[in-house]
This record gives C-alpha cells, sequence and structure tokens, in this order.
C-alpha cells in the first residue's frame, strides 16, 4: 500500500470538511472517535436517540420508538461526560508540560544566578564547579543544622554564613532542575500518548447504544469512506473505485487536530491546601521555586491528579484549578538577574539575633470578674455569692 502524496498540506479545516461531507452515521462515528477535537452535533444527537434499538424487543420485528426528552438528555449527558474527560486529559497533560517548562527555566536561571553571587563573594570558579557535581549527592539537611549552630554560637559572620547558604542553595535548584525535566520528559511523552487517544469501541457503544457487531460493521466502512475522500481532497484527483486509502492518512489527521488551539475548561476551587488562599501562597512559593525538596512531589501530585485528602476524588469533580493558577502565576514571574538575585539573597540571608523587643509589661490592673464570673467561681469552690462556706454543694 503506497502513500498517496499529498497535494496540498492537511489542515484541520480540510479534515472537517471532509468530515461533514459524510452520511450521518459516517459523521456521528467520525466525531465520536475524534470527541477530543470534534463536537456531535444535537442533529446527529437525536439521530443516534431514534437508531438505538429497543432492548425490549429481542426478536420478531423492531417496534417504532418514539423519543422522549429523557433519552435525549440522558445520550447528551453521556456524549458530555466522555467529551469531558478527554477534553481535561488533553488540557491537563499540556499545563502540566507549560508549568514544567517554565520550572526548568527558573531552576536554570537561578542556579546561574547563585554561582554568580559565590563568584562574586571569591568563591573560585574550581569550587563552584566541585559544589555542582556533588549537588546529586548532597545531603542539605546536616549542611544546615550544623551552619545553623555555628551562626546561633556566633562561630561565623554572616557574610561567611550567606556564602554557604547559597552553596546549599544552589545545590538544591540544581537538583530541582533534574527532578523537573525528568518529569517534563514524562509528562510529554503522556501529552502524546493522549493526542491519539481515539474513544474505544465499547464506549462508543456506551454513548450511542447499538450492538458491538454494527458498531464495528460502521466503523470501517466509514472509515474507509472518510480516508478515501480524505486522499482525493489533498490530491486533487477523483478517488479510484477499489482502491485502498492510505493508512498514514489517519495518523496524520490525528496529528494535525492535535495542534489545534486547547479549550481552557472554566475551573473552580476544589478544596486543595484547605483554603484558596492557602493555595494561592503556595503556588507563588513554587513558581520560584522556593518549596522544601521533602514536600515538593507531593505537591505537585496532588495538583495534577488532586491526590490530596483535602480535595474533591470524585472524576466529575475533579477540576485543574491548581495548575491553572500555577501557569497564571509562573506568567506574572520577574525572571530578570535582579530579582533573582534578591530572592536569592533574601532566601539565603541569616536569620537576626537581636533581641527582639520585649512589650512593655501591663502596668493596668487586671480586668473586673463580672457578676457571673464570681458567681461560677464561688459554686466552683463550694461557696455561696457572698464568700461563706455552704452546703448546697
Amino acid at each position: 500500500m503506497t502513500h498517496a502524496v499529498m497535494a496540498s498540506p492537511l489542515t484541520a479545516e480540510m479534515i472537517e470538511e471532509v468530515v461533514a461531507g459524510l452520511p450521518i452515521q459516517g459523521r456521528i462515528i467520525l466525531r465520536l472517535l475524534l470527541i477530543q477535537y470534534l463536537d456531535v452535533t444535537h442533529e446527529e444527537i437525536l439521530y443516534m436517540v431514534a437508531d438505538r434499538p429497543d432492548p425490549r424487543c429481542v426478536s420478531g420485528k423492531k417496534p417504532v420508538t418514539t423519543m422522549t426528552q429523557e433519552s435525549i438528555t440522558a445520550m447528551i449527558d453521556r456524549r458530555n461526560e466522555y467529551r469531558r474527560r478527554a477534553r481535561l486529559r488533553r488540557e491537563r497533560t499540556w499545563l502540566q508540560c507549560v508549568a514544567l517548562k517554565h520550572q526548568v527555566h527558573m531552576a536554570e536561571a537561578l542556579v546561574s544566578r547563585a554561582a554568580l553571587l559565590l563568584a562574586d563573594r571569591g568563591v573560585s570558579a574550581e569550587t563552584i564547579e566541585t559544589l555542582k557535581s556533588q549537588a546529586r549527592s548532597a545531603v542539605p539537611t546536616t549542611t544546615l543544622r550544623l551552619l545553623e549552630e555555628r551562626w546561633e554560637h556566633n562561630e561565623i559572620t554572616a557574610e561567611e554564613y550567606q556564602r554557604q547558604r547559597l552553596a546549599v542553595e544552589m545545590q538544591t535548584l540544581l537538583r530541582f532542575a533534574e527532578r523537573f525535566k525528568k518529569r517534563l520528559d514524562l509528562a510529554e511523552r503522556e501529552q502524546r500518548t493522549s493526542d491519539q487517544t481515539i474513544l474505544l469501541d465499547h464506549e462508543i457503544g456506551h454513548i450511542w447504544g447499538i450492538p458491538a457487531g454494527t458498531l464495528a460493521a460502521r466503523k470501517v466502512k466509514f472509515l474507509s469512506q472518510y480516508l478515501t475522500a480524505l486522499q482525493a481532497k489533498g490530491s486533487g484527483t477523483r478517488p479510484v473505485p477499489g482502491s485502498t486509502p492510505s493508512l498514514e492518512l489517519w495518523k496524520d489527521t490525528v496529528q494535525v487536530l492535535s495542534r489545534t488551539p486547547i479549550e481552557r475548561s472554566i475551573a473552580t476551587y476544589d478544596g486543595l491546601e484547605q483554603t484558596e488562599s492557602a493555595l494561592l501562597e503556595k503556588l507563588a512559593a513554587y513558581a520560584v521555586i522556593r518549596i522544601p525538596e521533602a514536600t515538593e512531589t507531593k505537591f505537585w501530585n496532588s495538583l495534577v491528579y488532586g491526590a490530596s485528602s483535602n480535595a474533591m476524588h470524585s472524576e466529575s469533580t475533579r477540576t485543574l484549578f491548581g495548575l491553572q493558577r500555577l501557569v497564571s502565576i509562573q506568567k506574572d514571574v520577574d525572571a530578570g538577574d535582579e530579582a533573582l538575585d534578591e530572592e536569592l539573597l533574601t532566601r539565603t540571608a541569616p536569620i537576626s539575633k537581636e533581641p527582639e523587643l520585649l512589650a512593655p509589661p501591663n502596668e493596668a490592673n487586671p480586668s473586673e470578674l463580672t457578676e457571673l464570673q464570681q458567681h461560677i467561681l464561688h459554686n466552683f469552690i463550694g461557696e455561696d455569692v457572698n464568700g461563706r462556706p455552704s452546703d448546697k454543694w
């Protein structure tokens, strides 16, 4: 089977035009297969409702079924559910890739600025390279604990403290950069798989409600019709009767549609991090990689999969609120050299050891007890209101 040469490049408009030119059964089959890109029209919904066999009729003449609003609504609900799942999956994989590309860029930029700040503070280029090569195996918790102890006991100056703290921060950011790159590679692979995913026969059968054998026959017939028509339209020639269309055109169809704009869902806050303000605060810290290494993976998974005890777990209520907000916050992050330097110097600065000003003691007399409070107090110690011992209790 030869791959026909397309005279004109395949476009989404050409695909939709060819699909629209098929008989109604063919249009339905193609639009259900490609439900994450194409929409089934209301006219086609009505046809599917009328086309469903009556489950009460197992033999003999098929009774004339009348469409009810209930059956139409049920069909629309099933179509909407499968479309929502497919498009949410497409949007989620895309948002993952966008967010992770920013995180990789931010981590690498912060590493570069940290190295320059270390160089400005007298650290040699060889030492900086050694710190980078040891980043993967470095244990920051022990180093930081010892550094804090030396600072508390005045064994180290503020400049030396910040120099060592910057070295630890650079190594941490290098580990983050490596983690984000691996995660991005997986996300891009998942996105490619998602883009090529079409509805399976049993899923189409669940929406349409026709027998598997009928569905399989229609699928073969109309896929062949679609590919033949697409090949003829692209090459500018009339289809040759009996010719076998190229299956490569089906792969091309999915690839072209996967490049169409992604429909953004309207997400609502779903309970992540208990309150929306707490979530947004954590997302702002995440965008500049100001988050502990130990908890970063758990937080990322909660954004992507809703894997949090505070978030709704059911598929119908899970949203992409966290990922959408993260991408929005990332766009507003100032990634200039001065802003990154200020961020690094702020997070590596030593904690001030100057004693806090104590609040002046309250010279005023303690507030008088109310009558009710006095009554409760007297009752508690077994006295009456006047303070005399009472045998009432």
